[in-house]
Order: C-alpha cells, then structure tokens, then sequence
C-alpha cells in the first residue's frame, strides 16, 4: 500500500534529538501570565459539544462530574480511561527498583499505575508521538508527584524502540497500548471519528506526514480499495473505493469527517431502507475511518518495527503486555510472539488472548475489542 520508505521517514521524523524531549518540555503557564477566558457558553441545559464541557475537561475540580459520566458507561470529554490495567499489572509484577517503559504514554493512565508499583525505587520510561498531548500528560504526572527523578518522557514513535533501549535500556518489563486515545478521538479537531464534524486529519502526530484527506487524493481506486480491505477487512471495500473516485470526478471535496461519512452513506445508498442500514452504515464507517487511520499514520509497519525491536529492548527474564484492537494488530503480534518462542528468545507466551472482563466493558465500551497478549523473554 504505502512504499517502504514509510519507517525510515517515521525514524528520520523522529531522531535522537527529539528523544532528548523530556528536557525541553517547559508549561507554557510558564513562560506567559495566565489570562482568564469566559468558559465557552453553550444551548440547552447540558453541554453538547467537545469544546463546551469544561466541567468534564477539569477532572480535578470536578471529579463528581466526572464519577457521573464514567458510571454511565461514557468517557469524559478530554480523557482517557486506561483498559485492563490489572490484568497488565498482575502479569508485568513489577517490583521496586525496576526499569520498565510505556511504550504508548497517551493519557498516562496505564503510565501511572505502573509507577505506583516502583513505590519511589527505579526508573519509568514513556514514549509518546503525539505533541499535543505529551505535554498535558507530562504536567498531568508531575502534579501527582511522579517528576523527572523516577519518570523519561520522550517524544519519538515506538517504532523506534531500539534507538530508545540502546540509549536507556535493557528493560525489566514493558507494555504498550495500541488503541487511539479518548481525547484524540473526541477531540473535533483531529479528525478521528465519524461522528462529528472536523478536518479529515487522522495523525497521531499532526505536525508530520500527510492528513487523510490529503493521503485519500494521492490514491487511486484499487488503491483504496486494497487499503479498505487490508486494514479493515471491509467487506464494501469496493463500492467505497468506487464512490470516492466518482467524487473527486465531479469535483466534489473529500477535506472533512462529514464529507467522508457522506461519500460512504452514498456507496451504500443500494441497501434497502430498514433498520438493519443504519447499523451497517454505522460499522462501515467506523471500519473506513480505521482503515484510512492505520495507513495515514503506518500503524502496521510501526507496530513491525517495534516487535522486531523488542528482543534486544528487553532484559532476562523481562517482561511485555500488548494491548490490540483489531485482528491485523493481534496477528502481527501473535506471529512475532510465537516465532520468538520457537527461537528460544521468549521463555513463554500467552496461548490464548486475555480480553477485558464484562464489567469492564459494560463501565467503558471502547474496551470491548480490546485483546492482550504477553510474553516473558528467556
């Protein structure tokens, strides 16, 4: 789908100097005096859009707020719930005086937890490619007390775990989180879901590479489709692809998530109008909007590079979880994993998937696909 030159643009985008990022972080409360904004007022009794629920993006001064919407079963606007973090920590054991690295920091979430295992003694490592949120997380952390004495923030793609062990490894237990973030995907502005409307952007790192809207212009039609089947196992791959080639045909633009979701609605147009259309125009979306996501941002070569990285990132006896949220991730992860037991690089592996309990999932949904796999390092 993309040309091989996709990893060493996402190493040469993220060089060692960027890895030096921990050091160059600095709160821009900081450097400017804090200037006081009128909350965004919004219609109606309740806060509807991602912008006006202040209350939801201040869980500090709000936590009932915040108990509310999580007990409902939704994530608060601008967060992230970390998924199956006791099934992580029971299978990591982390014990004090240990190195371990979060390969996917997101949220911090996961990152947290596992500090709180360290109780003050060795040292956490994090890496995140995302600017905007890394450094929120990084003021986030540092505010509960988890400074650069016991935690790394780096920002570099996790493709480039080698680089990272080389300078800070080996490491006694790792994980990495291959989901988008809640507050990326809710976020208008970066372009991730269907559901309400923003730029088709779909970067993890905004200021690198090209947005999804451009990517779609630079494909043609048995690209699309391929990338539609590929990444999504999509089984209107071909319609879709067609679809979007007739409008740019027409002159039509493709530059926002409505644009895209209209352009599906009109691929499937041929379905009889019943209850069942809804539900798969739904699924269809949500698996195009995967599918352009993974290539926009070489999920699947990514995710390569730091499986291929892993042996010699971590110790004897080290220890790694991975969480996965679609079937070309868990296979990727499933094949190297096994292959690496065969060699005798792994002492162990899980033999089955260990997916989130009910109530879990009935407490956050975006939980549900969610499958984890570990392996212990001989």
């Amino acid at each position: 789908m993309k040309n091989e030159n996709n990893i060493n643009n996402v190493s040469n985008e993220n060089n060692m100097k960027e890895m030096k990022f921990q050091n160059s972080i600095e709160v821009e409360n900081t450097e400017t005096q804090a200037v006081h904004k009128r909350r965004v007022r919004y219609k109606g009794t309740h806060p509807r859009k991602f912008e006006e629920k202040y209350k939801e993006h201040n869980p500090e001064k709000y936590a009932d707020t915040i108990a509310k919407v999580i007990s409902k079963g939704s994530t608060p606007a601008g967060m992230h719930i970390s998924i199956m973090v006791k099934e992580i920590l029971d299978f990591l054991q982390i014990k004090p005086g240990q190195k371990g690295l979060d390969a996917t920091l997101g949220y911090g979430g996961h990152t947290r937890k596992m500090l709180e295992q360290l109780q003050g003694e060795g040292h956490m490592y994090a890496l995140d490619v995302d600017p905007i949120e890394i450094v929120k997380t990084k003021e986030r952390l540092a505010k509960a007390g988890f400074g650069e004495d016991i935690l790394t923030i780096i920002k570099t793609n996790f493709a480039n775990l080698s680089e990272v062990a080389g300078e800070y490894g080996p490491f006694d237990f790792m994980m990495a989180d291959l989901g988008v973030s809640s507050m990326q995907i809710d976020n208008p502005e970066r372009g991730f879901s269907y559901k309400i409307e923003g730029p088709l952007d779909l970067r993890l790192d905004p200021e690198h590479g090209v947005s999804a809207a451009e990517r779609l212009k630079e494909l043609n039609q048995d690209e699309i489709e391929g990338m539609l089947i590929e990444n999504s196992d999509e089984p209107y791959a071909d319609k879709i692809a067609a679809e979007i080639t007739k409008a740019y045909r027409r002159g039509q633009k493709i530059e926002t998530t409505t644009d895209l979701k209209n352009v599906i609605e009109s691929a499937l147009s041929f379905l009889p109008d019943n209850k069942e259309k809804k539900d798969i125009v739904k699924k269809t979306c949500q698996r195009t909007f995967q599918a352009l996501r993974i290539d926009v941002n070489s999920e699947f070569e990514v995710l390569e590079a730091f499986l291929e990285a892993l042996p010699d990132a971590l110790a004897s006896g080290g220890r790694v979880a991975i969480l996965t949220f679609h079937s070309g991730e868990d296979r990727l992860v499933k094949k190297t994993f096994n292959r690496l037991l065969k060699t005798g690089v792994f002492s162990e592996v899980s033999k089955d998937v260990i997916r989130p309990s009910a109530e879990e999932c009935a407490q956050n949904g975006r939980a549900r696909s969610t499958k984890m796999r570990w392996a212990v390092k001989a």
